[in-house]
């Protein structure tokens, strides 16, 4: 069988394997479902002694974003529907790389960092959408540059 390998440095968190295809991306699937819980608890890297991070965006700490319920909370987004919608698809923007959304990963991200519910989910992404703060694509979605000026990014 065909040996694969495969290495993955999220952060101060990596990970590397060798083995068949098929083990790997089992182990592979395995890794991005914990992924988000990894980050959370992987120790910050050591700074170099520097203020590089003083000037850094709102809500990251040593040029990482913390947990969703902060980064709601330090948007001031935790009220305002829209707004919880627009932060929560920002996080995982940068938190999860994905470069589209859908708004089921909207209210999954929101369920698994124990935060309340949005009440329409889609409707918000409309709002966003009607407002430029947010682009549909094909089946999915990203949140534009006005977007994430508008959350103070």
């Amino acid at each position: 069988m065909a040996e694969a390998k495969i290495e993955i440095k999220v952060g101060t968190f990596s990970f590397a394997a060798e083995g068949t295809e098929k083990w790997l991306s089992g182990e592979l699937d395995k890794l991005l479902a914990k992924l988000p819980e990894l980050v959370e608890i992987a120790p910050p890297p050591e700074s170099g002694g520097d203020d590089a991070g003083a000037a850094g965006a709102k809500g990251k700490k040593n040029g990482k974003l913390g947990s969703l319920a902060n980064f709601l909370r330090d948007n001031n987004a935790t009220d305002n529907q829209i707004k919880k919608f627009l932060a929560t698809a920002v996080w995982l923007h940068d938190t999860m790389g994905k470069d589209r959304l859908k708004t089921g990963d909207v209210k999954k991200a929101l369920q698994q960092a124990n935060q309340p519910k949005l009440s329409n989910a889609s409707a918000a992404l409309n709002q966003n959408v009607g407002k430029g703060h947010a682009e549909k694509d094909g089946g999915g979605f990203f949140v534009t540059d006005p977007g994430r000026t508008s959350l103070g990014l």
